[in-house]
This record gives structure tokens, sequence and C-alpha cells, in this order.
């Protein structure tokens, strides 16, 4: 039997409208929602994980428990680890924007940690009725509990971060990774693989969604993958984490961030604060929808029954919300004071920019908070400045240190390498630090995060091995995933045995990661192209938790030489001074710093069937002085070199057309060219340092 307890029943626990979320303090838990437009609220206390009902239902009192538009009650004797939910009642009048259901049990907003697990039914929070036994669970959290024993932030300068965009879970999923079974895909077998991620050069880990995410948020028995599907947006995912104790997600996600932090890596988050799992009119009411419909979403305003999509995913958060703002920056201060994390990256950014009707805002004030809290000053803020209905900001983004992911640098790198016409000033540019975009005197180039493959599209072996997405596996009939990828197979769709054509796609994928790497800006690899991850053509393998997303690790051993390549290249670049400066190359205000060549010296050829490029870059305080050559052309080119002062030579660091060990080595070991010209295969990079 369900105890329905009143506040008649019930003394000295009227509560406190602050903090939100449920705050454990002397004697209990005081717990604080918000809801403007509700009638009626419910709190539910459960006993244990295996309770399909509450043990206590305590009905919240209009008078002594409502202060303006927070609901709030304080309760003795609870403590950390207490299950509980919401129920929250008032008129279902779509025209008018509100959609509550009293019948269905919600998640706080402020949850620090959630239970999901099998017993969890997404179908059962869209359909009718009691979904209780169904529900997702919030978990009292008390974050003093746990020994950081003195843990420091790394505070890494963007100049010399390297980005390593991954899947927590899919790192050690595959039986290959060596993680006991009870810890592959999770937070705790992630630790044991650190190693691998110091032996790579990575100082910095951008990990996919670990917001607790809906799972089930998938076509028919797939699974959500990636994470972009939130439902609690201060609760790390408790599918990553190898226990069953409601609270040990929160820990075991500390313990990872300890361990990166005492081998000098950072955490960024990717965040998703745009949509959530809800989705569209006919998705469920897992928590927002159920607690305040009209505050937390952008509803169309001739319409209100309505959301507007700017997302692509049914609907859009309305993050300039005064309630919306307030838990965004409360989220963002969390993770950071609480759980120790270095950065965020923002999905779909420019959802910031949108008001209370989706209007694009000059100065969005969720914008300018983020970056002037000082809670955050010291945190790196990344914004995917653009949002999946045209608003597309890359260079004109709000603000004065957000970082950028920068999305032409992918397209023009793909399109210079692959061959394409009229593409080598735009790639030039890119390999400057993309100044044409971020024109701003003041800007730092390497707040252009570059990339030239992510999560979302395809993987970097997938993009020379595919002309084509291959995205039947994911049940959209292949029209899900970006159809304008500038990928080239080589001749071949798909895996050949042909050796030419796998000499042409090896060659591609070093030429993709030299230009990456010695661009201006900051770089970031996705997990596993190192040892050539494939999704066999999938360019969206949001919903595939399976191998075809998964980290081999057999795979670090077959492709051990390319590998080896990139673990050299990043040590490269990170020793030499030239590639961690804070201002750009071709600054005008420095003589001779950069300069621009074709196959003859001081003659770059910018034409539009050009193919190959050449410059000279000088660090005359260190001494340091490179010339690097790019021949995308179908045939070979005989490249003049700069004259160097007597007794002194150029050494080959890098040529992408010679085999393993040959084709990289290290700055001590460069291979002296005694000539003053040098021979470029085709679709080959060259990197040359001149011996002093």
């Amino acid at each position: 039997m369900v105890n329905l307890l009143t506040m008649k029943q019930l003394k000295n626990l009227s509560g406190k409208s602050y903090p939100l979320g449920a705050s454990v303090q002397a004697g209990g838990v005081n717990f604080s929602l918000f809801s403007k437009n509700c009638q009626q609220v419910e709190l539910l206390l459960f006993d244990g994980l295996d309770a399909d009902f509450p043990n206590r239902v305590i009905q919240l009192d209009r008078k002594f428990n409502r202060t303006f538009y927070y609901w709030h009650l304080f309760i003795e004797g609870i403590n950390h680890g207490q299950l509980y939910a919401y129920r929250v009642d008032g008129p279902f009048d779509p025209a008018k924007g509100h959609r509550f259901d009293g019948s269905k049990v919600l998640l706080d907003p402020y949850s620090r940690a959630v239970v999901a697990g099998d017993r969890y039914d997404r179908q059962a929070a869209k359909s009718w009725g009691d979904n209780c036994a169904h529900a997702m669970r919030s978990v009292v959290i008390d974050p003093r509990r746990y020994d950081w024993e003195g843990d420091e932030f790394p505070r890494l300068l963007f100049s010399k971060s390297i980005i390593y965009e991954m899947h927590v879970g899919g790192f050690t999923r595959h039986p290959s990774s060596g993680v006991a079974p009870s810890n592959r895909g999770t937070y705790a077998g992630f630790i044991e693989k650190i190693p691998y991620l110091q032996s790579l050069g990575i100082n910095t880990v951008e990990l996919l969604p670990i917001q607790q995410f809906d799972e089930q948020d998938a076509p028919d028995s797939l699974t959500n993958y990636w994470g972009y599907s939130p439902v609690a947006f201060f609760a790390p995912h408790s599918g990553y984490c190898s226990g069953k104790d409601p609270t040990q997600p929160v820990d075991e996600f500390r313990d990872m961030v300890k361990a990166l932090h005492k081998a000098g890596i950072e955490v960024i988050l990717d965040v998703v604060f745009n949509h959530t799992a809800e989705g569209n009119i006919d998705g469920p009411l897992l928590s927002f929808r159920g607690i305040e419909n009209r505050g937390y979403y952008i509803l169309d305003r001739a319409d209100l029954s309505r959301y507007l999509d700017f997302t692509g995913c049914g609907h859009t958060i309305d993050a300039n919300h005064s309630i919306v703002r307030r838990m965004i920056l409360d989220c963002l201060r969390y993770w950071v004071s609480e759980m120790h994390v270095d950065g965020f990256r923002f999905d779909l950014a420019s959802v910031f920019s949108r008001d209370e009707w989706g209007e694009p805002l000059k100065n969005p004030p969720i914008i300018w908070e983020i970056e002037s809290d000082p809670v955050l000053a010291g945190s790196k803020i990344i914004a995917e400045a653009w949002d999946a209905a045209g608003l597309y900001q890359v260079g004109s983004f709000i603000g004065h240190r957000w970082a950028e992911w920068n999305g032409p640098f992918r397209d023009d790198v793909r399109r210079f390498v692959r061959g394409d016409n009229g593409t080598v000033r735009n790639f030039s540019s890119r390999l400057t630090g993309s100044r044409d975009l971020f024109p701003q005197a003041d800007r730092e180039p390497n707040r252009s995060i570059n990339f030239v493959t992510a999560h979302d599209g395809f993987t970097l072996n997938d993009l020379v091995s595919y002309n084509s997405k291959h995205n039947e596996l994911n049940r959209h009939n292949n029209k899900d995933g970006s159809d304008h990828n500038f990928s080239w197979n080589g001749g071949f769709e798909g895996p050949t045995s042909d050796p030419t054509i796998q000499s042409l796609r090896l060659k591609q994928l070093k030429n993709f990661f030299s230009i990456l790497l010695i661009s201006q800006g900051t770089p970031m690899i996705l997990m596993g192209d190192e040892i050539r991850r494939s999704q066999h053509g999938n360019n969206n393998a949001y919903c595939q938790d399976n191998e075809l997303s998964w980290f081999n690790w057999q795979d670090v051993e077959r492709e051990s030489d390319l590998l080896r390549f990139v673990r050299q290249l990043v040590s490269l670049v990170q020793t030499c001074s030239v590639f961690r400066e804070e201002k750009f190359w071709n600054n005008g205000s420095i003589q001779d710093r950069l300069i621009w060549h074709g196959a003859r010296l001081g003659q770059p050829d910018w034409r539009d069937n050009s193919h190959s490029l050449a410059f000279t870059l000088i660090n005359a305080v260190c001494s340091e002085r490179l010339h690097i050559i790019f021949n995308a052309y179908d045939q070979g080119l005989d490249f003049e070199l700069p004259p160097l002062p007597p007794g002194h030579m150029w050494g080959r660091l890098v040529d992408t057309s010679l085999p393993s060990p040959e084709d990289i080595t290290s700055l001590g070991d460069a291979i002296q060219i005694p000539l003053d010209q040098y021979s470029v295969q085709p679709h080959s990079t060259v990197i040359l340092l001149a011996e002093v």
C-alpha cells in the first residue's frame, strides 16, 4: 500500500526554494522544483532499486511548500542514496502550451544521478496512464563525500592541446580491449586504457555525451549509442558505470577524471543543451515537458501546441528562458566545481542565439553568461557554431573567449586532398588559422578547433574508402546522415585487395593527419582514426552500439605502421615551437614569417586547376625553419627548395609516400637532402627541417 502523507501529518518540513534539486543538509534533504503553471506536486520516495512503487508519496501544499514558482520540501532522516521522483499535475492544454500529466513519474531536472536499468520503458512514458514501475528515478547525492586527493586541473593552453574526440563506452567495450568483462564500456574500464592515450600524445579528451541519456531513443531494437538524447544534465550516465549502486556513477566518473588529470590529460564534455530525449509532440514525458513545457521548450507563437525544431530532434530547448539559463549555468558550475571537468563542447551552440520564439538575438544572454561566469573562467568553452535550421555562425559566434569547431577546415581540407578544382586558396587559409573566418584583431588562432573527421560523419578510413554513405543498418532507408562528404575511395567502393588503391589510401590517411596536426589551430582527432577504425561506410552510426562503432584493440597491432606515424607526428608538432604559437603565422606585422611557394620558389599557383602548394615557415626566436609541400596531383612534381646558408641542409622529417618507417623520422634523425629540389610523389605531403 502506498502511504499518502500530507503536510498536516508532517512538521517542520516546509523546506526552502534554494538550492534547486535535492541537497543533503543537516538532518535530512531539501527538495526544490520549479514549475510555474502546475497545480499539484507529489514527491515520491522509493525504498530500493527493485521497488515498483514508492513507499512514500508526499503531496506538497501550495501554502506551505510553494514560494513564487518554486515547490519545496525538507524531509528529515533521509540521506545520500535516497531514490526519488516527482508527479506534477496541471492542465493538459496544448493550445496554451501546457502538457501536464499527473500520472507520469518524472525526473528532477537537477538530478545528480539517475537509475534507469532494465525496468525503464520509454514507451510507457508515451502512453496514457501510470508508468511508475517503468520510470527512471533520481538519486540524492551528497558531493561532499568524495576525496579528490589534491586533484589539480591541468590548465593547458589551446596552443598546446591535442584533442581526442572519443566515446567512453566504445573505447573499451570490444572484447579485445583486455578489460575485465564487468568493466568493459565503463568509466572504470576507461581508466585502464589511459596509458594508450599517453603513448599517442593526447593531452585532452573530448567525451561524447556522458550526461544521463535515454538509450531507448533509437529505432526498434537498436540503442542510442552516441548519447545525444539527454534526460538529466547533472547526472553522469549510469550505463557507463561498472556497478549497480545508484550513487556509484558519480564517484566512478570522478575516479576517471582524477586518473586522467594525474596523467596530465584534460577532460572536455560534449554537452547537449539544445534538445532532450522528450522529442516531438509524440514523444514521452520524462521530465521537462511534464514539469513546465512552456518554460523549457521553444514553442510556435502562432500555435503553442507545436514545437519549433532547430535541432533536427523534434523540438528545441529555450536556452534564454530565465529558469533554463539558471539551470545551464548551475549545471556547468557543478561539472567544474564538483566533478572537476576542464571544459565543454556545446552541441549545436547556435541554438543559444535564439529567443523564446526562435528568433536570433544580437546579444544572447546565455552565451555572455557562460563566458563571463567566474567559476567557468578557467574552463575551455567550445561552440559547434551552427544549428540544424541554417543558423551558421562560424567566425561570428558572440563572445571574446569562445573557441569554435571549424567546419570549413574539414570541408576545404577534404576537397584539396581529394583533388578538387578551386581549392588552393581556401586550403592555404585553413593551414594558417583561418584568418579569413576569424578576422577579429585580438583573436588567438588556436581557438579554431580544426578537424577532418568527427563522430558525425565518416571515420578517416572510410573517408578514403567510400564515395557514398552506407547507412542501411540505421533503418532510415539510407536517408539519414550527410550526403556531402567530399570523400574519395581511390577507385573502388569499400575494402579492396588492390595494392595500388591500398597504397593510395594509406598515403591519403597520412596526408590528412599531417595537414591536421601542422595547421594553425587546435587539432582534434577522432577516436580510432589512428588505427583505421571503420564503420563500413556508415556516416551516422548514432544507433550502432556494437563492433561497428567500438574501438577494436586488435587494430593497434594490425595498423602499427600508421599508429607509429601518428605518434611521431604528434610528438613533432608538440616539440616544434612554431606549431605551438599563439599569434597568426601570416600576421602582417612580421616580415618573411611565412612565404608561399609553388613548384618554383616564391611562385605559388593559385589557379583553379592547381593542386599543389608549398610554404616556408620561420621562427627566428627559436631558429626554426620548416619547408612544407603538398602535392594533390595524380603525378609527381619537382619542388625547388629555399637556399640555406653554407654548411646547412634541409632534413626530411615526413614524406607520406614512403613506406614505414621511412615516412617519418624524429627531429634528431632527419634525412639530409643534399639537393636544391625535392621530388614529391603524387598525393603526398613532405615536411623538411633546416638543419642548423
